[in-house]
């Protein structure tokens, strides 16, 4: 028998990017500093361009070798782009990181405590592996970091960012007896429950960030929320609507916004580890939708962020996420004029550089329009 969205969820009240979600800013810790990120930044040799021209689109792009080091100091002549298979021209370039003198834009680390989709021994574990990294060097952080909590009530995120590791991890531990998991219903009806609370609070915080200058690295520490892959559950053609609704708001909030969302998960991998990889292509018109296109580690991989595996090193990890801030590149161009409203284009860089490879969005939707807008 399959299960029917269509029924007494109300299609899972699929209003993500107009629906009210709880969402608190807290203060940071008094003595915490919130300093700007230190001085990194574009080689002039590299710089086509001193300001983006009207129209153009950015991207920003990290250049990692096999073992996932960031590397520096390439230039322009070694990225080619393309535009649905077509090359097109890069109308300005940057570099940030290495050798470079002047100050790249802002950029601030947002570690989301996922307390929903596990239990609380392992929140205790990624609390003890954030404070680890916190505390690296003497709690000096290269750029400004700020703490998340998603709970049963909410997302909460601390105000401002701090480079102070030391006073953030004593904030951490502050908060470790207030944090507590959501009660799950049983069978499917649970993971749905999940999953629209999840991707609503995503959405939140996007929004409330959104609009910050510089970029921002959000680290979602936590296996993610359900994927809603199970064959039993069924959709109408309304609730695929409203899915490709949110697959398109949140595509563009994310690249708009400059926000690079990345995936940190504890453990060992697993039978599932990897079904988000049958969901990374583009999502083109409503009957191709699902909620596996909103899957944490789609959304990830789609924004330019990194997908670690399962493991035991979480504070490696997330050190790993933290260089994408210092050590990137900048480029920008003129996008093809669409054929019409949510025409789906797919982005690809290539490097002339054998074993390197490039992240970035990998798709973007011209004149984005939510059908179901009022």
């Amino acid at each position: 028998m399959r299960l029917s969205m269509m029924g007494t969820l109300g299609l899972l009240s699929m209003g993500f990017l107009t629906g009210s979600a709880t969402f608190v800013v807290a203060q940071a810790p008094a003595t915490a500093a919130t300093q700007s990120s230190p001085a990194l930044a574009a080689r002039a040799a590299n710089d086509t361009s001193s300001s983006a021209v009207e129209g153009s689109m950015r991207l920003d792009v990290e250049v990692t070798d096999k073992g996932g080091n960031n590397i520096p100091g390439l230039g322009v002549g070694d990225f080619q782009l393309l535009d649905n298979g077509r090359p097109m021209q890069i109308m300005s370039f940057k570099a940030f990181g290495g050798s470079a003198t002047a100050a790249p834009p802002l950029a601030m680390a947002i570690i989301v405590f996922d307390t929903v989709n596990m239990p609380f021994e392992n929140v205790s574990y990624f609390r003890e592996q954030v404070g680890a990294f916190l505390r690296q060097n003497g709690g000096h952080l290269a750029f400004p970091v700020s703490l998340a909590f998603l709970t049963n009530a909410g997302i909460q995120l601390q105000a401002g960012g701090s480079v102070d590791g030391i006073e953030l991890a004593k904030h951490l531990d502050e908060t470790s007896g207030n944090l507590r998991t959501l009660s799950n219903a049983a069978g499917s009806w649970g993971e749905i429950e999940r999953f629209d609370f999840c991707v609503k609070m995503l959405v939140t915080l996007a929004q409330s960030i959104k609009d910050q200058p510089g970029r921002k690295l959000v680290i979602w520490a936590g296996p993610g929320y359900p994927m809603l892959s199970d064959p039993r559950i069924s959709f109408g053609f309304k609730a695929q609507q409203e899915f490709f609704d949110s697959i398109v708001g949140l595509n563009t909030m994310l690249r708009e916004g400059q926000i690079e969302l990345s995936s940190v998960a504890q453990g060992t991998p697993g039978q599932y580890t990897y079904l988000y990889e049958s969901y990374l292509k583009g999502v083109k018109k409503p009957s191709q939708s699902s909620p596996s296109n909103l899957a944490l580690k789609v959304l990830a991989t789609q924004s330019g962020g990194r997908v670690f595996p399962p493991s035991n090193d979480v504070a490696r990890a997330i050190g790993a996420v933290m260089q994408d801030a210092g050590t990137y590149y900048e480029i920008t161009f003129e996008p093809p004029k669409p054929d019409g409203p949510n025409d789906y284009h797919e982005l690809k860089i290539k490097l002339n550089k054998p074993g390197l490879a490039a992240r970035t969005n990998t798709g973007y939707y011209g004149q984005p329009q939510h059908l179901n807008a009022p």
